[in-house]
Protein backbone atom coordinates (compact mmCIF):
# COMPACT_ATOMS: atom_id res chain seq x y z
CA UNK A 1 0.00 0.00 0.00
CA UNK A 2 1.04 3.78 -0.65
CA UNK A 3 -0.03 6.57 0.87
CA UNK A 4 0.49 10.16 -0.95
CA UNK A 5 1.08 12.65 1.36
CA UNK A 6 0.60 16.43 -0.51
CA UNK A 7 1.83 20.17 0.56
CA UNK A 8 2.71 23.25 -0.96
CA UNK A 9 -1.06 25.10 -1.80
CA UNK A 10 -2.92 27.78 -1.10
CA UNK A 11 -3.59 31.41 -2.08
CA UNK A 12 -1.52 33.43 -4.74
CA UNK A 13 -2.10 36.24 -6.91
CA UNK A 14 -2.10 36.41 -10.75
CA UNK A 15 1.63 36.35 -11.86
CA UNK A 16 2.78 34.86 -8.56
CA UNK A 17 4.73 31.32 -8.24
CA UNK A 18 3.41 28.12 -5.70
CA UNK A 19 5.39 24.87 -5.33
CA UNK A 20 3.72 21.56 -4.90
CA UNK A 21 5.29 18.55 -2.72
CA UNK A 22 3.81 14.76 -2.82
CA UNK A 23 5.84 12.43 -0.47
CA UNK A 24 4.99 8.76 -1.19
CA UNK A 25 4.91 6.75 1.82
CA UNK A 26 5.01 2.39 2.15
CA UNK A 27 5.29 -0.08 -0.43
CA UNK A 28 6.99 2.65 -3.02
CA UNK A 29 9.90 0.50 -4.56
CA UNK A 30 6.99 -0.66 -6.91
CA UNK A 31 6.13 3.26 -8.19
CA UNK A 32 6.64 4.13 -11.77
CA UNK A 33 4.97 7.44 -13.32
CA UNK A 34 4.38 10.01 -10.74
CA UNK A 35 2.01 13.07 -11.59
CA UNK A 36 0.01 15.88 -10.88
CA UNK A 37 -3.88 16.61 -12.12
CA UNK A 38 -6.26 19.21 -10.95
CA UNK A 39 -9.68 19.32 -11.10
CA UNK A 40 -11.78 22.92 -10.79
CA UNK A 41 -15.43 22.64 -9.57
CA UNK A 42 -17.31 21.69 -12.86
CA UNK A 43 -14.86 20.32 -14.26
CA UNK A 44 -13.15 16.81 -14.60
CA UNK A 45 -9.97 15.99 -13.57
CA UNK A 46 -6.95 16.63 -15.21
CA UNK A 47 -3.42 15.91 -15.97
CA UNK A 48 -1.21 18.86 -15.24
CA UNK A 49 2.01 17.06 -15.66
CA UNK A 50 4.08 13.59 -15.55
CA UNK A 51 7.10 12.00 -15.05
CA UNK A 52 8.83 8.79 -15.44
CA UNK A 53 11.28 7.44 -13.05
CA UNK A 54 13.78 8.16 -16.09
CA UNK A 55 12.75 11.94 -16.08
CA UNK A 56 10.66 12.17 -18.90
CA UNK A 57 8.02 14.37 -18.43
CA UNK A 58 4.73 15.22 -20.17
CA UNK A 59 2.51 18.94 -19.77
CA UNK A 60 -0.33 19.96 -20.97
CA UNK A 61 -0.39 22.85 -23.10
CA UNK A 62 -1.70 25.16 -20.79
CA UNK A 63 1.09 25.01 -18.49
CA UNK A 64 3.89 24.62 -20.70
CA UNK A 65 6.17 26.78 -20.08
CA UNK A 66 5.33 28.18 -16.74
CA UNK A 67 5.18 24.87 -14.57
CA UNK A 68 8.01 22.56 -13.81
CA UNK A 69 7.51 19.13 -12.64
CA UNK A 70 10.85 17.19 -11.27
CA UNK A 71 11.52 14.46 -9.03
CA UNK A 72 12.93 13.78 -6.00
CA UNK A 73 16.67 11.62 -5.32
CA UNK A 74 14.86 8.98 -3.88
CA UNK A 75 12.16 9.02 -6.61
CA UNK A 76 9.36 8.82 -4.47
CA UNK A 77 8.79 12.56 -4.30
CA UNK A 78 7.54 14.58 -7.30
CA UNK A 79 7.23 18.23 -7.07
CA UNK A 80 5.36 21.18 -9.48
CA UNK A 81 6.92 24.71 -9.65
CA UNK A 82 4.19 27.00 -10.46
CA UNK A 83 5.31 30.18 -12.03
CA UNK A 84 3.17 32.92 -13.55
CA UNK A 85 0.26 31.42 -12.20
CA UNK A 86 -3.47 32.63 -13.38
CA UNK A 87 -6.70 32.70 -12.21
CA UNK A 88 -7.77 29.78 -14.41
CA UNK A 89 -4.94 27.56 -12.45
CA UNK A 90 -7.46 27.82 -9.86
CA UNK A 91 -8.20 24.06 -8.94
CA UNK A 92 -7.54 21.33 -6.24
CA UNK A 93 -4.73 19.74 -7.21
CA UNK A 94 -3.82 15.92 -6.46
CA UNK A 95 -1.16 13.50 -6.91
CA UNK A 96 -1.06 10.04 -8.47
CA UNK A 97 1.30 7.54 -8.22
CA UNK A 98 1.22 4.63 -10.72
CA UNK A 99 1.83 1.31 -9.30
CA UNK A 100 4.04 -1.46 -12.17
CA UNK A 101 1.47 -3.79 -11.77
CA UNK A 102 -1.15 -1.34 -13.16
CA UNK A 103 -2.82 0.17 -10.40
CA UNK A 104 -2.20 3.68 -9.05
CA UNK A 105 -2.97 5.92 -6.23
CA UNK A 106 -4.14 9.35 -5.23
CA UNK A 107 -3.34 11.71 -3.15
CA UNK A 108 -6.15 13.63 -0.75
CA UNK A 109 -5.59 16.80 -3.31
CA UNK A 110 -4.32 20.23 -2.31
CA UNK A 111 -6.17 23.80 -3.09
CA UNK A 112 -4.26 26.12 -5.02
CA UNK A 113 -6.59 29.32 -5.62
CA UNK A 114 -4.93 32.29 -8.05
CA UNK A 115 -6.56 35.89 -7.71
CA UNK A 116 -6.78 37.95 -10.51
Amino acid sequence: QVQLVESGGGLVQAGGSLRLSCAAEGSISRIDVMAWYRQAPGNQRELVASITTGGSTNYADSVKGRFTITRGNARNTVYLQMNSLKPEDTARYYCKADHVGGWYYWGQGTQVTVSS
